[in-house]
């Protein structure tokens, strides 16, 4: 089977619980102590998956992350009984289920030896995110173990990387050659920019990408300090097309420019502020959206039910496909409990671009698959996690209990360790 696009979701833990552990993410402060809904959450991932598959997409499926993370607080030199409440709440954190904040992947056509690249993010930036890594990288390297693949390690500290939520690639078709496009931000306002440029410049170096068909891209201030944390909150790219805010880009003209040097058949898709505040796109997470290629080879835009509810969002959405823009179709998904906590449709998805058959078939699903699991969440993840039971030693177990039910399901049993 030739290379296609395949998008690997993360499936929601069942220690997902709003913490508002993420300055910079105004989302995700803004909720911090309200009770969440794990099962709902990762029910509400399940059903996106559905919807893509419907689509005729290919799905693919990233797992939880061992939560508390102990080994992570034996290096601080406590337990978690012993934690303080806010080492407590990092090491319980389920913000792995962002997939996108997973690795960088640059697709075998764009690298020197052919071969799939994909790094690790280290996630330095937030102390709840960083010990993500290690078992990041475990799972990448089963679900990659093909010589199609290299999987890379992180880039040291303090050189912050989060991976594909700052990093577009345009191309004419997902096995063709494409121009890789990596965004950075630099500090200076009331948030921490959170992708460093020298962070981008190791992962195309090891990722062996052609330095003339490679951009590095500075985000606006104004979108970080607006809310903007990843760039993802701001634009995506997927084929063709580049989707993004008025104001995602410190120099948005030098950067078209040089799109249109290396990609002449790109179409550019701006919102402008005037139609769509910078404050309406964040809330709303309209660029946080699954931007595909169907079986048509149409485009369609996948975007969460919040979209449709913010009134400037849903006239610019409904007038560019009425005026035939290069987004045919839109898809509505509801994600509100990851939405809750900052993360939209795209948070939840890493696009690897591959051969399925060079993929473990434990991480990719189909409609059956999605049944054992949603059957398997309805058993076993909480209902409801309030930030005054995070030290409950009954709920704990129980979190730790559906991790290992789901893992022993789905055959990745070398996972439950580590």
């Amino acid at each position: 089977m030739p290379r296609v696009e395949i998008n690997f979701d993360g499936i929601i833990g069942p220690s997902h619980n709003y913490a508002g552990l993420s300055p910079g993410n105004l989302a995700a402060t803004r909720n911090q102590g309200a009770v969440s809904q794990p099962q709902a959450a990762a029910l509400q991932g399940i059903a996106k998956m559905r919807a893509n598959l419907a689509l005729g997409l290919h799905q693919g499926i990233l797992l939880p992350h061992a939560r508390p993370d102990h080994r992570w607080l034996e290096t601080l030199a406590t337990s978690y009984a012993d934690a303080a409440p806010h080492l407590q709440a990092q090491a319980l954190s389920a913000s792995a289920m962002w997939a996108a904040n997973a690795a960088t992947v640059s697709p075998a056509p764009d690298t020197a030896d052919g071969r799939c690249h994909l790094s690790v993010a280290n996630l330095v930036t937030m102390p709840h995110r960083s010990h993500e890594w290690p078992e990041t990288l475990a799972q990448l390297r089963l679900a990659f173990a093909d010589d199609a693949f290299r999987v890379h390690g992180p880039v040291p500290a303090p050189f912050g990387d989060e991976g594909a939520a700052n990093h577009m690639r345009l191309c004419p078709e997902h096995d063709a050659p494409g121009v890789e496009i990596f965004v950075y931000g630099i500090s200076g306002g009331p948030f921490p920019a959170r992708q460093h440029r020298e962070a981008s410049e190791a992962v195309a170096r090891r990722h062996r990408l052609d330095p003339a068909r490679t951009l590095f891209v500075q985000q606006s201030a104004e979108a970080i300090a607006a809310g903007a944390f990843h760039n993802d909150v701001v634009a995506v790219a997927n084929g063709r097309v580049l989707f993004a805010h008025e104001q995602a880009f410190a120099d948005k003209d030098g950067f078209h420019a040089d799109l249109r040097r290396l990609m002449p058949e790109v179409e550019i898709v701006e919102v402008p502020a005037s139609a769509v505040s910078l404050a309406d796109a964040i809330s709303s997470y309209l660029f946080n959206a699954q931007l595909v290629t169907l079986p048509s080879g149409e485009t369609a835009l996948v975007l969460p039910t919040e979209a449709r509810e913010t009134p400037s969002v849903w006239a610019w959405l409904e007038a560019h496909v009425a005026g035939n823009g290069p987004i045919r179709h839109l898809e509505v998904v509801d994600v509100r409990q990851s939405m809750a906590n900052g993360g939209g449709p795209a948070c939840l998805r890493l696009r690897v671009v591959a051969d399925p058959a060079t993929v473990d078939p434990r991480f990719l699903v189909d409609d059956a698959k999605l049944d054992r699991i949603a059957a398997l969440i309805e058993t076993h993840w909480p209902e409801i996690v309030a930030q005054d039971q995070i030290g409950d030693p009954a709920l704990i177990a129980r979190i730790e209990a559906a991790r290992t039910a789901l893992l022993n399901e789905l055959g990745t049993v070398e996972l439950i360790d580590r």
